[in-house]
């Protein structure tokens, strides 16, 4: 099976970049990563984007290139040894998985291929993005009605979930209290990711 690691925020501190790099058998010199940019308008000029390239440029890799797959090939998905799924808008990205067949590609991808989703990259490889019409329900500008995820991880995540100022409520509730009022409804548990935090399928 592919090698995971979900983040809200990229390698965005020492010990998130060092679990990174422990999931390659040989040195990033010998590596290609391509940065998927499909999930924000600004594709390759996203602010993220930019500083994920610099990230894995000082990591070391050989290559670090640009990949959006709602414009190029999606099998060329299998000529990098890692694939880092940019965050940005869920349902976007969703849509152009499902569209482009690339999601079958990153299914299909080998056991020395490691993936990386970031944010809204993380939340497409779970069971579903319903968390996401809850919270953010605007974000849903192309009414995508089928939310199911990739489901290559048992999980329902939830990026971001220390950020109160991004996901602020008129009626004052908490992040962890609307998640609970969404679990009830859903009877379903969501998993909360911290931008400080990661995990590792």
């Amino acid at each position: 099976m592919t090698q995971i690691m979900l983040t809200s925020n990229g390698l965005f501190t020492d010990d998130i970049a060092a679990n990174f790099l422990a999931l390659f058998e040989n040195d990033p010199e010998k590596m290609k990563v391509c940065i998927m940019t499909t999930a924000s308008l600004q594709k390759e000029q996203n602010f993220y984007a930019r500083k994920a390239q610099e990230d894995l440029v000082n990591l070391g890799f050989a290559t670090v290139d640009f990949v959006d797959i709602e414009f190029d090939d999606a099998t060329q998905l299998t000529n990098y040894h890692c694939i880092y799924i940019n965050g940005g808008n869920p349902f976007y990205l969703l849509h152009h998985l499902k569209h482009s067949g690339a999601d079958q590609v990153i299914r299909d991808l080998n056991d020395k291929q490691v993936l990386i989703g970031v944010s809204a990259g993380a939340m497409i490889l779970g069971t579903n993005i319903e968390i996401a019409e809850f919270f953010t329900p605007d974000m849903n500008a192309r009414n995508l009605q089928d939310l199911s995820g990739l489901k290559l991880v048992n999980l329902c995540l939830f990026p971001h979930s220390n950020r109160e100022d991004l996901f602020k409520d008129p009626d004052g509730r908490t992040i962890a209290q609307r998640i609970d009022v969404f679990e009830k409804c859903y009877v379903c548990e969501i998993t909360g990711l911290a931008d400080d935090q990661f995990l590792i399928i």
